[in-house]
């Protein structure tokens, strides 16, 4: 069995660290997330030591006192290299069990800053291949001169990282099959993982209020394609997503005034189910507590008992109308999906 069994790619934001420390410790053991940083856009390299995020990573390192994980800076700007490469150094000099990652297009100079923070902490390295589209054949070279850089001792994890893996790209197993048939045999690979997302952006006009919506989960197709290929590396190959938001949420900073609406999510084996409900007014209470009911009230609804994300929407559905509390904000619906979401993959991996 591939250890960890899951890989989720989180942000470095509340909702999503308090939802991988509210799994259960069963659940938390078998993930390692890729935690990543939030782009700051023109912020001078001396502000990044007081940067908004700050309090979050170190509330992130503290999350990993037993289990491992990879810290990333994927958005960073040249200039801001230096000073992060010294920040997240000692982020994982404090916390050895999260891993600095780079990456074949990364910069020389954060290659170099993630290669040595690997070797002098002894955490290993995570190395992010990006395949937002077609194979190219020349990124298992680059990849291959990376790893000629990091030192032999050096424990290597495969991030293969396939972005957003909607309906609309049907030959994404396809093109994560030929990168792993070339990049498997360049290392002896501590982890291998395959990363994708298929949650949507939800734009306002696709959701009707109240009213259940079902998005296909086109990355765990693709996943259940690669596990039907017959290749003799499954079995230690590592299933990784994006959980509920978009690939795109990883770009978002902080954000302004609260939307007029928000959106509750649950997992099932094939679909993402999404229900539109106001954030404020008069029926906002009603308009939630009857989202929370329609889910809670499906067939594929696993029950309370099945992590806090299943308790949340069923105390939410049966709350009364006349207080909102226990209704949350959209926090609190994306900490719930987030929940649901890895503690139902988690188990539905180790049945494979």
């Amino acid at each position: 069995m591939a250890e960890p069994l899951y890989v989720p790619v989180l942000p470095v934001r509340q909702n999503a660290r308090t939802a991988y420390e509210h799994v259960r410790p069963d659940i938390q053991a078998a993930m390692a997330p890729l935690w990543n940083l939030p782009p700051c856009p023109g912020t001078p390299p001396a502000a990044l030591q007081k940067a908004y995020w700050q309090q979050e990573l170190n509330q992130v390192r503290g999350a990993h006192r037993r289990h491992p994980g990879w810290i990333d800076a994927p958005f960073a700007e040249a200039e801001q290299i230096p000073a992060l490469a010294e920040i997240l150094s000692e982020c994982t000099g404090l916390s050895r069990l999260l891993r600095p990652v780079t990456g074949p297009r990364r910069i020389k100079a954060q290659q170099s800053a993630a290669l040595e923070t690997a070797r002098r902490n002894g955490c290993g390295l995570g190395i992010r291949v990006c395949v937002p589209g077609e194979w190219n054949g020349r990124t298992a070279e680059d990849v291959g001169q990376l790893l000629i850089q990091a030192e032999p001792d050096v424990p290597v994890d495969l991030l293969l990282d396939l972005g957003s893996v909607l309906p609309t790209r049907p030959d994404a197993g396809k093109e994560a099959l030929r990168a792993l048939d070339a990049l498997r045999p360049l290392a002896a690979w501590r982890t291998a993982a395959v990363l994708g997302g298929s949650f949507p952006q939800v734009p306002g006009d696709m959701l009707e209020l109240g009213q259940l919506h079902e998005e296909p989960r086109a990355d765990w197709h693709m996943w259940h394609e690669i596990q039907a290929s017959g290749r003799d590396y499954l079995s230690g190959l590592t299933y990784g997503d994006y959980g509920v938001q978009p690939v795109t949420a990883l770009t978002q900073g902080r954000g302004g005034g609260p939307p007029r609406w928000g959106v509750l999510r649950y997992t099932t084996d094939n679909w993402f189910v999404l229900c539109k409900v106001l954030s404020g007014g008069p029926d906002r209470t009603a308009s939630i507590r009857a989202a929370a009911r329609r889910i809670s009230d499906l067939p594929e609804f696993r029950g309370a008992s099945a992590g806090a994300g299943e308790t949340w929407l069923r105390d939410c559905a049966n709350g009364p109308l006349t207080t909102g509390k226990g209704t949350g904000q959209a926090l609190d619906w994306l900490r719930a999906g987030n929940i649901q979401h890895m503690t139902y993959v988690v188990r539905c991996l180790d049945q494979r």
